[in-house]
């Protein structure tokens, strides 16, 4: 390249490469060609690297296509530029990677450098590997660059071991290189690898740069080493290291993962600079510790503020929304978002999805749902979930079924979610089935598919099936146990569930309230009221549990059960919780059936004052006083739910037979055989008639006949 013209051009060319000037590189790409200078290899490769510097890859591979001499530095060019475009262009370098080989042009330390970072972009191990025995057997390995590059792929793609054979044999390192490693251990988690080579960093007198001190701050998000994340904090003041935002971001995230919010708060009020990142991580940091309220108040900061939230924010702002159930802020987050364009990005719309959920509102998380149209398996066991969690269970049966179809495998989330739903649905041969998927698809019985396979079985009332589950659990938690003790309880085996109860409590596991609750109803079932108080004492005396509603309402039920039910008032009205009208309504039922009209009339009246909007109350109510021959109460009472416009809610039952599920509604015409149903019932009515059973009267047949019951109930 003698010509002064040449050299003109090549500088210029230079010139524009550094200052990223595409739109003078063009021009001065225009007069070479003009002046006939293309077929100059230097020239084309100066003009392939401004393109692919300036990230206008296809006039650099035009350009690249054009020289008719390739030189390695032709290939590097057009390698490092595809290796700085992610995926896609990744899978280029690896293309034109081979063609060079192809083509007998021998690779040089730069082109390992961008074959390398290309290979950790795609994960793609073997290639790595390949390019690594090639690196070494064409002399490149010893370029610090290199080694780094290839440093960073085996740590990228999870390779730990080959990383630090490589680390170790590096006969030079830079401060990426180190940074690199404690990076590839913190991605890993392992705290305490990526600790040691920060502190063999120091020891070697490399000086720590805002690269190593993000990596190991990152490391230590853990609150197992928030005492050592504390010491690289004064590390990084010491050293001047917090004007770096990448620092400050992560001592805000370190001491938010480690639970310390105010440490967290503090770090975050200070940081000069803040941007998206740092926001993320204090707003993330609290939805996660549960103080959502607080989390959503910080969005509305930085709202304020003027910054823009990434989609890592908004996935924070959205699980805050989620767990604190405020919907109305969820739809302000979801405007927002589709205004920004987040919203084909599978992570937002899962969020999204979950919050809509969780929220109860399952039709617009169903939207969400059928609008990505991804066969994303997290995306779905969301919906899953969602449905669940809002007593949709045959929504979620049938969405599973279709998850099915469309070749999505579930994991151990999706599988207890169905699991719960079979559960609700008492569908026992369903359950079965989703027990023999869960063994195909290789999951064991560790939580949390082991606790919801043993409280399908106890609820679905198969006992011993639960039992077979809960005794190969490699280990049971509090709803493994829950789930048994209630499904023996509910299946008239109390005292086995007493017996569970005590071995649980030898094992070594604290009962909760739920634990509580299936035992005083167990205590409830068996008439033990004495023990029953016994275990209600103990809730508070022995494990600081506060007896909610669910405990007051067993006793009452257990009280009246007993027939003790002027004790049951006395203890109703001794009640240090607001009730609301729960245990009222159990004593009313309970006078009932012990045919104790007065108490039932003070019972119902106390239902009638605090509002009560179930039938059921007043129709007992009604007759209750029909009993008494208080007639003029009966239409009180009746003028009162009809003011207060109470209405009957028609019953619903369903069986399962073979494949499938039969729903039946009070006076529901639509069953396919209800000509038939209707026949066989008559026909075992006639058969309990005629076998002399008479179902027990409410009231006696002299007080009232049978147009004033009626009455009653209208």
């Amino acid at each position: 390249m003698t010509s002064p013209r040449y050299r003109s051009c090549f500088s210029e060319l230079v010139q524009c490469t550094k200052q990223k000037n595409l739109l003078r590189g063009r021009a001065v790409h225009a007069r070479i060609v003009k002046d006939g200078s293309a077929c100059c290899v230097y020239l084309s490769n100066s003009l392939v690297n401004l393109y692919a510097k300036c990230g206008d890859l296809f006039h650099a591979k035009r350009v690249f296509d054009n020289i008719q001499d390739k030189d390695v530095v032709s290939w590097n060019c057009l390698i490092n530029g595809y290796s700085q475009q992610g995926l896609t262009g990744s899978s280029l370098v690896m293309e034109l990677f081979q063609r060079m080989r192809a083509e007998n042009v021998l690779p040089n330390s730069h082109t390992f450098a961008g074959v390398f970072t290309a290979a950790s972009s795609l994960s793609d191990v073997l290639s790595g590997l390949q390019a690594h025995t090639l690196a070494i057997k064409t002399d490149s390995f010893g370029d610090v660059f290199v080694g780094s590059s290839l440093l960073n792929m085996y740590c990228k793609s999870g390779a730990m071991a080959e990383a630090r054979k490589v680390f170790d044999g590096m006969p030079e390192r830079n401060s990426v290189s180190w940074a690199t490693m404690i990076s590839g251990y913190a991605m890993q988690r392992s705290a305490v690898e990526a600790f040691e080579i920060f502190k063999l960093m120091r020891l070697k007198d490399e000086k720590e740069n805002e690269y190593a001190l993000s990596s190991i701050l990152s490391a230590l998000a853990d609150p197992e080493f928030l005492s050592t994340g504390s010491q690289m904090h004064c590390l990084t003041v010491k050293n001047g290291l917090l004007v770096f935002v990448s620092v400050g971001n992560a001592l805000v995230t370190m001491y938010a993962k480690c639970g310390s919010l105010d440490d967290a708060l503090k770090t975050f009020e200070l940081s000069g600079d803040k941007n998206s990142i740092t926001w993320s991580a204090i707003i993330t940091g609290y939805s996660q510790s549960g103080d959502s309220c607080k989390a959503l108040k910080l969005f509305s900061n930085m709202h304020l503020a003027g910054i823009i939230p990434s989609e890592f924010t908004l996935v924070g702002v959205l699980n805050a929304c989620s767990d604190t159930a405020a919907v109305g802020e969820g739809k302000q987050v979801h405007g927002y978002l589709l205004k920004l364009g987040y919203e084909s990005q599978v992570y937002i719309m899962t969020a999204l999805v979950d919050m809509y959920a969780k929220c109860g509102s399952t039709l617009d998380a169903r939207k969400g749902f059928d609008y990505l149209q991804e066969p994303d398996m997290v995306l779905w066991t969301s919906m899953i979930g969602g449905y669940v969690q809002n007593g949709e269970n045959e929504n979620a049966m049938n969405l599973y079924a279709r998850m099915r179809i469309e070749g999505i495998m579930p994991n151990e989330l999706t599988m207890a979610s169905i699991l719960k739903a079979c559960s609700c649905l008492a569908a026992l041969e369903q359950g079965k089935q989703i027990h023999a998927c869960t063994i195909k698809h290789g999951f064991g019985l560790e939580i949390p598919i082991g606790s919801a396979l043993s409280t399908m079985y106890a609820k679905c009332g198969s006992l011993e099936d639960g039992s077979i589950v809960f005794s190969r659990m490699p280990r049971r938690d509090i709803v493994s146990w829950n789930a048994m003790i209630s499904g023996l309880a509910q299946n008239g085996h109390g005292n086995e569930a007493l017996e569970l109860f005590e071995d649980m409590q030898l094992e070594g596991t604290e009962p909760d309230y739920v634990t509580f609750v299936n035992i005083l109803s167990a205590c409830s079932h068996m008439g033990l009221v004495k023990r029953g108080r016994a275990y209600f004492d103990m809730m508070s005396d022995k494990f600081g549990i506060v007896p909610r509603v669910e405990h007051y309402a067993c006793m009452v039920d257990m009280l009246g059960r007993a027939g003790k039910l002027d004790e049951a008032k006395e203890f109703i009205e001794s009640a240090t919780i607001d009730h609301g009208m729960c245990l009222w309504r159990i004593l009313l039922s309970a006078c009932r059936n012990f045919r104790n009209y007065e108490l039932g009339a003070y019972a119902g009246e106390k239902l009638m004052e605090l509002g009560s909007q179930e039938s059921s109350a007043y129709v007992l109510l009604s007759s209750i006083y029909i009993a008494l021959g208080r007639l003029e109460d009966v239409e009180r009472v009746r003028r009162m739910m009809r003011f207060r416009g109470v209405n009957k809610e028609p019953g619903c039952s369903w069986i399962e037979l073979k494949d499938g599920v039969h729903v039946f509604v009070v006076r529901d015409q639509m069953h396919p055989e209800i000509k038939t149903i209707r026949e066989e019932l008559r026909i075992l009515s006639k058969q309990i008639k005629d076998e002399g059973y008479h179902p027990p009267d409410l009231v006696s047949a002299n007080t009232c006949n049978d147009e004033e019951l009626v009455a009653a109930f209208t």
